[in-house]
This record gives structure tokens, C-alpha cells and sequence, in this order.
């Protein structure tokens, strides 16, 4: 049985575009479908796809490199988890490399990136961050 399901997905991400593969399946669900959408939405992946099957379904993330054939996903840090969850208000949401990366968060608006729940006044638990 997982624990983290999160951590799971952010795994599985970080260990594909390291071994430069077009694309990874992960187990679906409404919380790793927005973090996909947000990844999707800020062009760390190029596309993803929600594959039926006869359990859950599958979502089809397909990774995206540079021209040099390096990911653009450099980096992927669980930040909350299970057993120690984070939170922030929206006057401290954690900046990643100084603006150069997001953070991806759980609001009461729904799962959003640091810089829109700043701007949405909303705070949350820190998901993750991506650089």
C-alpha cells in the first residue's frame, strides 16, 4: 500500500526525464490531474492524457527537453507530506530560486501555483516545488 501518492507521481517524473524517456504513466487521480494540468500550464511538460483502463485510469504525461536534449524539469521536492504536513498563508508563500521556479499548492480555490494564490489572497499547504 502508498503512503504518498504524490511523492509517488514526483518520482516517477523526476526518474523519467533523468532517463530521457518520451513519456510515464501514473496511477490517476483528481489531485495528480491538477498538478499535472499546472505542469502542463506552465511548460514543464508538453502534453498529458488521461488513458481509461479498467481500474482508476492512467495519466500519460509526455516530458519535454530542450534543444541540448536536457529536461526541463531540473528538479521536483515534495515539500508537504504525510507525516509533516506544510502550510502557508499567502503573505509567505515560498519563493522557488527566486521567482525562477513555482511552487504548486492546495487552496480552498483548488490546486494553484504560488504566484496565482498570491494573487487570489489564498493560502494553503505547500505541495511541492518545481524548478
Amino acid at each position: 500500500m502508498m503512503t504518498d501518492p504524490i511523492a509517488d507521481m514526483l518520482t516517477r517524473i523526476r526518474n523519467a526525464s533523468k532517463a530521457k524517456h518520451e513519456k510515464v504513466d501514473i496511477p490517476s487521480s483528481k489531485l495528480k490531474m491538477e498538478v499535472a494540468k499546472i505542469l502542463k500550464d506552465e511548460g514543464y511538460i508538453k502534453n498529458l492524457k488521461l488513458v481509461k483502463d479498467r481500474r482508476q485510469g492512467v495519466i500519460r504525461v509526455y516530458l519535454k527537453y530542450s534543444d541540448e536534449e536536457l529536461p526541463v524539469i531540473t528538479g521536483l521536492k515534495r515539500i508537504s507530506k504525510p507525516g509533516c504536513r506544510v502550510y502557508s498563508n499567502s503573505k509567505a508563500i515560498p519563493r522557488v530560486l527566486r521567482g525562477l521556479g513555482i511552487a504548486i499548492l492546495s487552496t480552498p480555490k483548488g490546486i494553484q501555483t504560488g504566484k496565482q494564490a498570491q494573487k487570489d489572497n489564498v493560502g494553503g499547504e505547500v505541495i511541492c516545488h518545481v524548478w
